[in-house]
């Protein structure tokens, strides 16, 4: 049956994927990849090989088009990205977007993801959490978005890269220094390291290291830690 499947794929383990991703990857007739050279790695670690096609945010639009003529032909097609889950601060919308409009099912097939990953192991309660993938690379505007979300009162998870984590934490600092923030970073690879402090702490932290690497994602507890105490004793 024609049908493109979104299907979520490691962040960093290899071994973090799904039975049915892989049986949903050995089944399908192509792959779509963000980087097909990239995914070679994943497919080689379990001896899949499909023909592929690159789809990545240069491209989306027309390698939407290229995918729907071949769903057309009756070809069942899976789309995934680098590392999680396609459409999370990753390409993936226009695709789903056109796919559907063309009339095929779009199937998730979920997947591990840092969101998750890293909303699970940061111990802050709250019914809501808000989640703003990559702020603005532009110090004013980064500033200003940081000032919403502290303001919404609610667990806030942003990512960052190696690049710039040191400024995104300084701007945090100088907003609320003593506001609790959990750091993920490389999660789920051999260096994964994940960090509780407060704003200040985890700037000064960083500020203070010769090199980063890795990718990270951070959660913004929405309450101060006086408020996180009273609540886990309620």
């Amino acid at each position: 049956m024609a049908q493109l499947f979104i299907v979520g794929t490691p962040i960093g383990n290899l071994g973090d994927i799904t039975i049915r991703a892989l049986e949903v990857l050995r089944s399908v007739d192509i792959i779509a990849a963000e980087d097909t050279r990239h995914s070679l790695r994943l497919l080689n670690h379990y001896t899949i090989s499909k023909p592929m096609i690159s789809c990545h945010g240069h491209n989306e639009d027309r390698s939407a088009q290229r995918i729907i003529q071949e769903l057309e032909q009756g070809r069942s097609i899976a789309y995934v990205s680098d590392a999680g889950t396609p459409g999370i601060s990753d390409p993936g919308t226009v695709l789903v977007r056109r796919v559907r409009q063309a009339g095929f099912p779009v199937v998730p097939i979920p997947g591990a993801s840092a969101l998750t990953s890293i909303a699970s192991v940061s111990g802050f309660s709250g019914r809501r959490l808000i989640f703003d993938g990559f702020l603005s690379p532009k110090a004013g505007r980064r500033k200003k978005q940081l000032q919403e979300l502290l303001n919404t009162g609610d667990n806030c998870i942003i990512y960052e890269s190696p690049f710039r984590i040191v400024k995104l934490l300084g701007d945090l600092a100088d907003l609320d220094p003593e506001r609790p923030v959990v750091i993920g970073r490389e999660l789920t690879k051999s260096f994964e390291e994940i960090l509780g402090a407060t704003a200040r702490e985890a700037f000064e932290d960083f500020a203070s290291r010769s090199t980063i690497k890795g990718e990270f994602a951070l959660v913004i507890s929405g309450s101060s830690p006086s408020v996180e105490d009273g609540n886990e004793n309620a």
